[in-house]
């Protein structure tokens, strides 16, 4: 049986030169051009409503953030990404190739998980990520619960975890001034029921009697 002919090698000057005239993103994963596909209802409500509560907050200081058409380059992997929400405090730097600009100094990066990309996001992109010496902080949003993790760096190697969980939880990311009030980002899930938010207060208080 005759083998599958190899894709050839696509350089990044070629997948900008394709970006810049495509009518949909792609990513670029060191020499494959891998499209994006469509986002759900509940993926662009969450997108929307941190990006309206972390832009209000952020007014005052010196980080600015940027909505998902924002590529991110990542030379160590040779990866281009579309974070979901990307914050940069200070100046923003870039690469400017094929007459297209990729931000190369996020300081903090959020990705809202869905089934397609869940593996990804904690895998190999955090991979690719965590090379990238400006960024401090990692944030999954859930789709299917109010919860969301955050990932610190730490000075001296590795991420603290800190998970925020249920409607009444608060998440503080410190690096950039703000916090998120989960009842806030999911304030227009239409998914969170009465039911199923006293389903997720018992889970939680369950969980913490299993800590103590």
């Amino acid at each position: 049986m005759a083998a599958a002919p190899k894709r050839p090698y696509v350089t990044p000057e070629e997948y900008l030169e394709r970006e810049g005239r495509a009518e949909t993103k792609s990513e670029y994963h060191d020499g494959d051009i891998v499209a994006m596909a469509g986002a759900s209802l509940v993926h662009n409500i969450l997108t929307f409503e941190v990006t309206s509560l972390l832009g209000f907050q952020l007014r005052a200081g010196n980080c600015q953030g940027f909505a998902s058409d924002q590529r991110v380059r990542v030379p160590a992997c040779n990866r281009y990404f579309y974070p979901d929400l990307t914050i940069v405090c200070g100046e923003p730097e870039h690469q400017t190739l094929a007459g297209l600009e990729s931000l190369l100094n996020p300081t903090l990066i959020i990705e809202i998980l869905s089934d397609s990309t869940e593996r990804a996001d904690r895998g190999d992109k955090f991979d690719c990520y965590e090379t990238l010496e400006s960024l401090t902080d990692y944030v999954l949003i859930s789709q299917d619960a109010p919860r969301i993790e955050h990932y610190a760096r730490m000075p001296a190697g590795g991420w603290h975890y800190v998970p925020a969980r249920g409607l009444e939880a608060v998440l503080s990311l410190p690096a950039i001034g703000c916090e998120l009030r989960l009842a806030d980002v999911y304030a227009r899930v239409p998914f969170l029921t009465p039911s199923k938010e006293m389903e997720m207060e018992a889970a939680q208080a369950e969980e913490n009697q299993d800590s103590e």
